[in-house]
């Protein structure tokens, strides 16, 4: 028997990359073309933050919610359990993330009303998940069928709501980031794990993310002068 620390982290790993991506193109094929109908909501939800009218910005959060719901479901517990067992117990937080952007929604506690400095950085986050994500497999040799799409697949979701998040303001953001946060984590160190270089595109999207919030909690405290 092989001594423990002679073992690899992707001797851990349950499915091979060719699995993974191949569940990536049955999710799509069977799902198409809702994701015409997921893109163009993330489009408006840009487009709705941007304008910043209090009437119309609380439904982003309605509408991630019910993405996060469906991504748990659809992807998570429907298709994603089938080569990895843990995504059994992994979906029910995308179900909590949803609850919770629903409670965000009803007592309108999302606000997208001020402008900051680092308004740039939570676009250029929510732009990537949106349109440059599903680049990235036709980019690798993969084809568009293996394309991550928001609102379709995890990656994206959370990606975006990391940006969503960032352009915000409200007392529910402490409990609406760490679900996002720890999933990118993870599926970052599982890409990493297969040797996808994609794996950095998560990593990259939480120190942008983190660097935004920083530098926002900083001027907060009156320690940068105003840009």
């Amino acid at each position: 028997m092989s001594e423990w620390w002679t073992y690899r982290a992707e001797d851990f790993l349950l499915f091979s990359p060719r699995a993974y991506w191949r569940m990536f193109e049955l999710h799509n094929a069977a799902l198409w073309p809702l994701h015409v109908l997921t893109l163009a909501a993330g489009l408006i939800i840009m487009l709705l933050i941007a304008r910043q009218s209090k009437n119309l910005t609380r439904w982003v959060a309605l509408v991630l919610a019910m993405l996060w719901i469906f991504v748990g479901w659809s992807f998570l517990w429907n298709r994603y359990s089938a080569i990895n067992w843990a995504a059994v117990y992994i979906a029910p937080f995308f179900f909590i993330e949803g609850v919770l952007l629903a409670v965000a929604f009803l007592f309108d506690a999302l606000a997208f009303d001020r402008r900051r400095p680092t308004d740039w950085i939570g676009y250029l986050i929510l732009g990537f998940a949106l349109l440059g994500q599903p680049l990235l497999a036709p980019l690798q040799g993969r084809g568009w069928a293996a394309s991550e799409i928001f609102g379709i697949t995890p990656d994206p979701t959370a990606i975006a709501t990391l940006g969503v998040l960032l352009l915000a303001r409200g007392r529910l953001l402490p409990w609406l980031l760490p679900i996002p946060v720890l999933w990118c984590l993870m599926s970052g160190v599982t890409l990493q794990t297969m040797g996808e270089p994609q794996a950095w595109v998560l990593f990259a999207a939480l120190a942008l993310a983190a660097v935004g919030w920083i530098w926002t909690i900083i001027r907060q405290r009156g320690s940068l002068p105003a840009a």
